[in-house]
């Protein structure tokens, strides 16, 4: 419950306290003295948008104040304490302010907060309803949202699941359409890989091998220079058979070495030298030993070096065809050419995975696009007959409305954004494949008419007015607001408009900004939007009315002067509404 309000530098009000309370509040006042920005304030204080225009001329912003109270454990408590609010005994203290260049804070129960948190608050605390939003309501898309808060968890949960199916569906669809129209390129792809490794492996290259090659092109193309430094060194070192007097390495060391033997026993020094020669005659030894078999091993063989060029060009073509520094990296892109062709096949695989997946979930979504179309049928009879029975109480005993649950078909060849359901090919959103419009028939015999059309102004009011009340009285939130739902109705329509609004007023708090008397009297509680003399609204800007002042509100609302037949009318009308609220019955003929 919002305890209280103040107001100011809103509009034309500089200043107001409104009292607010338990059951039933009625603001009036007369015609430009600030009743409209009552709501407004309201708006503000939960979120809603801020007007720099809206701020009164003279005063550097505007600024709402509320103390608002709710049971332990309201969702909205809950949000709040996640903010950072505190509590002030009991209650939660909401303050939102907008300055003159637009500017606008926020702050709950004591910590700033962002305007965005208000508004999540509202979702759970207030409910608006006015001209605006009736309007609002002739939209067909605006009818169906309506119409599934009116029918509650019963719509409320096939609606969300079908949501987020929906959502998976077009989500999936999505992918699998991008996957068929890049389906051209993946096989262009996969092809050039195939070709390439095809080429790779026919070469069937080897790690180093491109290397190993050049080295052995060089030897064969000089193998007679090879030769011949082989024998000349091999020749130095042990000598030539055919010249016994040639000097040779391997003979001047061995002489070495004896000398030095022959000398030994003189210093002992000259055997560690002759141990070395030895040493230097072995090595002698082996590498003359290895240059013969290098020697035996060098071939200038013509046949094996064409071989080996024509090797070595194959393989520069596939390091330039594939951009590689060598073989190694030839190699490397056939494993990357190899692990890439394995994710194109796959993307084959997925696709099957995905089309079976959106023929599974388009299936189930037909069968939950009936269960929430039969659901919202059922919902609509209900919510005909409600609005139909409160129009018969509104001076309209003949109207009836309907709302209307259709779907539309579409041709087979336009599948895009459709839906079958039960056989049939129809237009679909997120929100289902139905269509929601009200229907009126004003009197028996006329053909049911969506309301826009078929409906005068008055009877559009009335219409409207018992929409709202339907509406309003399936509403979870504590606070209804209704601003001037009541233009148009005058008469018993309005006695009867205020006996709904005090049965509304028995389960939740009910603010009503009205011009109508008949409404007024059935109020808890009444408050007058006072209006001075030089245009604008005074200091307390709000008064609470009781006893003769409420007589003379209600006279001046009835008649336009404060006269004794008005009073005497003003009496009656709080007479009777006294008594039928106490009662709960329907006001005499």
């Amino acid at each position: 419950m919002l305890e209280d309000m103040r107001i100011r530098g809103l509009g034309v009000i500089d200043d107001a306290v409104l009292a607010l309370g338990p059951g039933l509040t009625v603001v009036t006042g007369e015609t430009g003295a600030g009743k409209t920005m009552v709501v407004q304030g309201l708006s503000l204080l939960f979120g809603g948008r801020a007007e720099a225009g809206r701020v009164r001329p003279g005063n550097g912003r505007a600024l709402v104040e509320g103390r608002l109270v709710l049971t332990a454990g309201h969702a909205a408590l809950d949000r709040a304490v996640e903010a950072g609010a505190e509590l002030d005994d009991g209650a939660l203290l909401i303050s939102r302010s907008v300055a003159g260049d637009g500017r606008s804070r926020a702050h709950l129960g004591g910590a700033a907060v962002p305007v965005g948190v208000l508004g999540q608050l509202a979702e759970h605390v207030l409910a608006v309803h006015g001209q605006s939003d009736q309007h609002r309501l002739l939209q067909p898309a605006r009818q169906r949202a309506a119409l599934d808060r009116y029918a509650g968890p019963a719509v409320l949960e096939l609606r969300d699941r079908f949501a987020a199916d929906w959502g998976r569906w077009r989500q999936g669809r999505g992918t699998l359409d991008q996957l068929r129209a890049a389906e051209v390129e993946r096989n262009r792809e996969a092809e050039l890989l195939r070709l390439g490794l095809v080429e790779v492996e026919a070469a069937e290259p080897a790690p180093g091998e491109g290397k190993a090659l050049i080295a052995e092109i060089e030897r064969l193309a000089h193998a007679d220079d090879l030769r011949a430094a082989a024998a000349a060194g091999q020749q130095a070192l042990t000598g030539d058979e055919t010249a016994p007097d040639g000097v040779e390495a391997l003979g001047l060391v061995v002489s070495a070495r004896r000398r030095l033997e022959s000398a030994v026993g003189h210093d002992a020094q000259l055997g560690t030298l002759a141990a070395r020669l030895t040493e230097i005659g072995h090595l002698l030894t082996d590498v003359a030993g290895e240059l013969a078999s290098y020697l035996a091993s060098v071939d200038a063989d013509p046949a094996r070096l064409s071989a080996a060029q024509e090797r070595l060009a194959l393989l520069t073509t596939l390091v330039r065809r594939y951009g590689a520094a060598d073989t190694d990296g030839v190699l490397a892109w056939a494993q990357q050419a190899s692990d890439r062709l394995l994710a194109l096949d796959g993307a084959q695989d997925r696709i099957a995975a995905l089309e079976q997946q959106d023929s599974e979930l388009e299936a189930a979504l037909g069968e939950l696009a009936g269960e929430l179309s039969a659901a919202r049928t059922e919902a609509a009879r209900r919510f005909g007959a409600a609005v139909t029975a409160e129009l018969a109480e509104l001076a309209m005993p003949h109207a009836e409305v309907r709302a209307a649950v259709s779907s539309r078909e579409l041709p087979h060849g336009e599948s895009a954004g459709g839906l079958v359901v039960e056989g049939r090919l129809l237009a679909a959103t997120a929100a289902g494949v139905d269509d929601v419009e009200l229907l009126l028939r004003p009197h028996p015999g006329s053909p049911p008419r969506p309301l826009h059309k078929g409906a005068s102004g008055g009877e559009l009011s009335r219409v409207m007015l018992a929409v709202e009340v339907v509406f309003a009285g399936s509403d979870p939130v504590p606070l209804l607001v209704f601003d001037e739902v009541d233009a148009g109705v005058g008469g018993r329509a309005a006695v009867e408009v205020g006996r709904r609004l005090a049965r509304l007023a028995r389960d939740h708090q009910v603010v009503v900004v009205t011009h109508l008397p008949q409404v007024a009297a059935f109020a808890d509680r009444h408050l007058l939007v006072v209006k001075a003399d030089n245009g604008t609204v005074t200091t307390s800007g709000v008064v609470s009315l009781e006893g003769a002042e409420r007589v003379a509100e209600l006279s001046r609302m009835l008649a336009g002067v404060d006269t004794g037949l008005a009073r005497g009318h003003a009496e009656e009308l709080l007479a009777v509404a006294a008594a039928q609220r106490r009662s709960g019955t329907r006001p005499p003929a």
